[in-house]
């Protein structure tokens, strides 16, 4: 997949729960989302009581403008995964047009959470490598689809910045996927590695 920058584009709590091996136990954790963007996520896991914040630029925008991004980036996301659907692993989702929907069920969840109040308690606007909380306030914390990812958008440096950032704020860190848009390891994860 190749994209100009980086999207808004959630996934479920079903997705997050695989994605990170998340335990009863897990979820019984503080957790920190970051770079959860439209993510369901955070919604679906203070629904079955836990205890969840979600870090994101995006979280300073209204829903409706979030939810206009997201219309926005559909197209996009869509070309890409109809452009070339053998490079993705169709066990989760029968075809493109289930993932979007998955996908679209997804970001509606989270627009509905944002947008009733919960925006200021389990949502907030910030973003690595700077985070607003003391050190050791959480204890897991979860970054999907961002660092590795957007490999060629965000340096090594920037990688390392972010992760010794994450260190700080919480016991354990755990990211998804290692891989970049074009699905081969990221250079800065050597770096990332070094520095833990």
């Amino acid at each position: 997949m190749q994209l100009d920058d980086i999207v808004p584009w959630g996934r479920s709590f079903d997705e997050y729960v695989a994605m990170f091996d998340l335990t009863a136990d897990d979820l019984g954790k503080r957790i920190l989302g970051c770079g959860d963007g439209p993510a369901a996520f955070n919604a679906h896991a203070r629904a079955r009581g836990a205890r969840v914040i979600s870090v994101d630029p995006i979280y300073a925008w209204p829903a409706g403008r979030i939810h206009e991004r997201i219309r926005a980036v559909r197209p996009i996301i869509e070309s890409e995964l109809r452009r070339e659907p053998e490079r993705c692993l169709w066990e989760r989702f029968r075809d493109v047009d289930d993932l979007i929907e998955t996908r679209l069920g997804a970001m509606d969840r989270f627009l509905a959470d944002y947008a009733g109040g919960h925006g200021g308690q389990a949502y907030v606007a910030a973003q690595l490598p700077q985070l607003p909380f003391p050190g050791g306030v959480f204890d897991l914390a979860l970054v999907s689809h961002l660092l590795f990812t957007y490999s060629k958008h965000l340096s090594a440096d920037a990688h390392r910045k972010a992760v010794a950032e994450l260190m700080r704020v919480s016991g354990e860190v755990r990211l998804f996927p290692l891989l970049t848009l074009a699905g081969t390891e990221s250079e800065h994860l050597p770096a990332v590695i070094d520095l833990c």
